[in-house]
């Protein structure tokens, strides 16, 4: 399987949730950053993971660029998954809480995105923790990445298997 995964990290966390996710994926994985992305590296893979640290309830400007630079058709049929890193709600006061209730995260719109440009979400979109705005992640959210990884890589070879 060949699989792209695409971040973007303001402080180290959100890059080190992808690198535990390609570890996690056996095949030919390939780790950008957004910035230094292409619509051209996309074409050639079977799995397109973008993940994001949540800023203002969405996905960084760099991320938001690489998705609306995606031609329509280059996704069409294609397996993708989306991650973000973010606060656990239980962590901060009841008035942000209710904020990030109503505005709600990064992965789910990066999912929305990729899924109006033609792609097959493999996986709903997932969040991993950081304590506080700069982190670090919580303990075992590498664990839980790569677990969460490794379930969308198997359900991506069951179906190619079944194709």
């Amino acid at each position: 399987m060949k699989a792209l995964i695409i971040y973007d990290s303001m402080y180290g966390n959100t890059k080190n949730i992808a690198r535990a996710i390609g570890d996690a994926i056996t095949g030919e994985v390939r780790i950008l950053r957004a910035g230094e992305a292409s619509p051209s590296d996309v074409k050639s893979v079977d799995l397109l993971i973008v993940g994001s640290p949540t800023q203002g309830f969405r996905a960084t400007k760099s991320v938001q660029a690489f998705i609306d630079s995606i031609p329509k058709d280059v996704l069409k049929s294609m397996k993708v998954a989306a991650f973000d890193t973010r606060i656990p709600e239980k962590d901060v006061g009841k008035g942000l809480r209710f904020i990030m209730k109503v505005g709600g995260y990064a992965a789910p719109r990066i999912a929305e995105a990729l899924k109006k440009k033609g792609g097959n979400l493999e996986a709903p979109p997932e969040g991993f923790f950081v304590k506080d705005k700069e982190g670090p992640l919580l303990e075992g959210e590498l664990e839980r990445a790569a677990s969460w990884a490794k379930g969308i890589a198997l359900t991506c070879r069951n179906q190619s298997l079944s194709d």
